[in-house]
């Protein structure tokens, strides 16, 4: 009885809905091959117009360093907080009195896993120059010496430097020799808050007895 009762209730399918069912059915196949195929020429598309990783930038992604080293203590937060970028007004005096400013920027990261700290002093074109100045500055705290040490080169003018030092009181203060005339120098960081500091750089005719000072460079920290 259930068998009987359950063949009179089961649907009858006309020939002409099999038909619609199965042209539906292709269609929904079709379809999906069109997708499937549009999306994988978009992805080689997407392959072949992606830039090709630059070998030659390697050393540089390894170069940086999110933050000081743990061994450094309390020694990293002499340069650290002034890590950042920043807009300058340098500004130089000269031998007869007048002072020369420019417009630049300064940018300050740690390097080596943390272990020292590098920065890119730029100053941009100006007065018909067809290129910017740029010059680096590497610095790292000397265990032994139990001072910071610090080379700058500036390649476009066959300048390179060191000087060495640290903190006195709220300065940071670096002495050395300048390489041109043997005169000694003395560079500062002064005034130092968070979003500004002004850098001087100084040199002496007599043996460190009396100081002129030839560079005075205002920074303001860049936000954003």
């Amino acid at each position: 009885m259930h068998k009987t009762i359950n063949q009179c209730h089961q649907p009858q399918i006309s020939s002409a809905s099999k038909k619609t069912y199965s042209g539906l059915l292709l269609v929904g196949i079709v379809l999906g091959f069109a997708v499937l195929l549009a999306a994988q020429v978009k992805a080689q598309e997407s392959t072949r117009s992606a830039p090709a990783s630059d070998a030659r930038r390697d050393m540089i992604k390894a170069l940086e360093a999110p933050g000081p080293h743990p061994s450094l203590g309390d020694q990293a937060r002499v340069f650290d907080r002034i890590a950042g970028t920043w807009d300058c007004d340098y500004s130089f005096r000269l031998d007869d009195g007048t002072v020369r400013h420019s417009k630049g920027e300064l940018l300050v990261g740690w390097i080596l896993d943390g272990r020292a700290v590098q920065d890119l002093f730029i100053t941009y074109p100006a007065n018909g120059e067809k290129e910017r100045r740029i010059g680096t500055t590497i610095r790292f705290f000397d265990t032994a010496l139990k001072q910071w040490r610090i080379v700058f080169i500036s390649p476009q003018f066959n300048y390179v430097v060191t000087v060495q030092g640290g903190l006195e009181g709220d300065r940071i203060v670096l002495r050395g020799t300048d390489s041109t005339d043997g005169a000694p120098i003395r560079w500062s960081f002064n005034d130092i808050k968070p979003d500004s500091f002004v850098w001087r750089g100084e040199k002496s005719r007599d043996g460190g007895k009396t100081w002129k000072m030839e560079e005075e460079h205002h920074m303001k920290r860049r936000s954003g």
